[in-house]
């Protein structure tokens, strides 16, 4: 239920962006901030909240999150310009880190066994087809006839729900060992994560070349050589860089970020495109992605299947090749685009995203120590909210960018980026699941803990 509301939150937006932005006279690099202002704050309190809730419990955390998500989404019903909605959608995302990744370690610890968890996953992995499903025909029905403030209500009776829900049934865990908090890394992984998306959405507003987006580049990189700097040093830091050693999981990380970058990037454009080029209104452009959805629905259990019996390896081919071969018609798109055309590039879309969810799960939490889940299952979760901020911010300077022509013509190269995209998840997906890359794993061994002096009797 916590990964249906904030799915069902993403796809929601995306198909209100037309209408927030004739209600608020927004910007391109206001619909952009609209996005990213929650996955930015998300993707830098992930690791945060997944090594907190192995601290203090995971399911006291998990129901702190689903308050704030509820609260925040009701203060967005009611935000009164797009400054307030901005910050607003930054409150959802500090519960919705709580979330995600607090949910994925309890499945972690309560599935041990790999072939069952690679189901429970494949399971979870339905649920973000199910809310793609749901999230653009609710939202475009609710944008068309009450606004787009009511997108946000359909959180609260959820979020609800599975706060009484998660009392009842989720049993609470936490790590043997608690860990401390890291706020110098916390501090940098911010600094890294705002740098870059702030310079990438304001750079074609303040311009490429200017002080300021030069200089949020300049910090970002300070930052991230900082934080490889700080952390290893730090006996319980807040992202365990050795986590790294391992290639499946380096993989996997590099796999998401892409994979979500497609994904939001594509939502972004195609809300845009559907409703302000081709005229359709919200419900309608919601009712064109379901080919998208169903296939997600689909094929995500059946993912987390193959996952389960063969492997990453297929899944994350067929993942790619399906996002490469979705792209390829989109590239030259125009005005007056066939929808039929159209919905095979969806189905496409879908059948690569719903693909490549379940095997990049499944290996990030694999071979990883079982009393670091969280930290592990987070840094997963943080890997695809940098995707989606990175899509949403790159996409849209693309966009925005752009002159001359119209928003078809214009979005060329987006689509061609997003095809880019998929040719890396083929690409890593070939590489990464190896027997050499297998081997990798072990370089993530859980360190020795240090001798203890025994105290002799007198």
């Amino acid at each position: 239920m916590s990964l249906f509301i904030v799915g069902l939150d993403v796809t929601i937006v995306n198909i209100a962006l037309p209408s927030l932005r004739s209600d608020l006279h927004a910007s391109v690099a206001g619909l952009q901030w609209v996005i990213d202002a929650y996955t930015l704050v998300l993707a830098g309190l992930l690791v945060l909240a997944g090594s907190t809730a192995d601290r203090i419990g995971r399911r006291r955390i998990f129901q702190t999150g689903l308050a704030l998500f509820t609260a925040g989404s009701l203060l967005c019903s009611v935000a009164p310009g797009l400054g307030w909605l901005i910050a607003f959608r930054a409150m959802q995302a500090v519960g919705g880190s709580m979330l995600n990744p607090v949910a994925m370690s309890i499945i972690t610890n309560v599935f041990t066994e790999p072939r069952e968890r690679a189901r429970a996953i494949g399971v979870w992995g339905a649920v973000v087809g199910f809310s793609l499903a749901l999230g653009p025909v609710v939202g475009g029905a609710l944008v068309d006839s009450l606004g787009w403030r009511s997108i946000f209500w359909v959180n609260v009776p959820v979020g609800i729900a599975a706060f009484l829900l998660a009392a009842r049934f989720v049993p609470e865990s936490r790590a043997p060992h608690p860990r401390r908090i890291d706020p110098v890394g916390q501090v940098l992984v911010f600094l890294v994560l705002a740098g870059v998306t702030y310079g990438i959405i304001e750079g074609p507003v303040a311009g490429w070349s200017s002080y300021p987006i030069w200089g949020c580049f300049f910090v970002g990189a300070l930052a991230l050589g900082a934080l490889l700097i700080y952390e290893p040093r730090q006996r319980e830091p807040l992202i365990e860089l050795r986590f790294f050693r391992s290639v499946p999981f380096s993989g996997a990380t590099l796999i998401a970020v892409s994979a979500f970058a497609s994904l939001a990037g594509f939502l972004f454009l195609n809300s845009i495109y559907l409703q302000d080029v081709r005229g359709l209104s919200p419900l309608h452009a919601g009712l064109w992605t379901l080919p998208m959805a169903a296939m997600t629905v689909i094929f995500s259990p059946l993912s987390g299947r193959l996952v389960g019996s063969r492997g990453a390896r297929l899944p994350l081919v067929l993942a790619g090749a399906g996002l490469v071969a979705s792209m390829l018609p989109l590239a030259r798109l125009t005005a007056d685009t066939p929808f039929w055309l159209l919905s095979v590039c969806y189905v496409l879309f879908g059948f690569g995203f719903a693909m490549v969810n379940s095997p990049i799960t499944n290996t990030a939490v694999s071979g990883m120590p079982r009393e670091q889940a969280g930290v592990a299952a987070a840094i997963a979760s943080t890997s695809r909210q940098v995707g989606g901020a990175l899509g949403v911010a790159v996409l849209g300077a693309v966009v925005s960018s752009a002159t001359g022509g119209d928003f078809a013509a214009r979005s060329h190269a987006g689509w061609w980026i997003i095809a880019a995209l998929g040719a890396v998840v083929l690409t890593l997906g070939l590489v990464t699941t190896g027997r050499w890359a297998r081997a990798t794993t072990e370089r993530v061994a859980p360190r020795p803990a240090p001798p203890m002096t025994a105290k002799l009797a007198p």
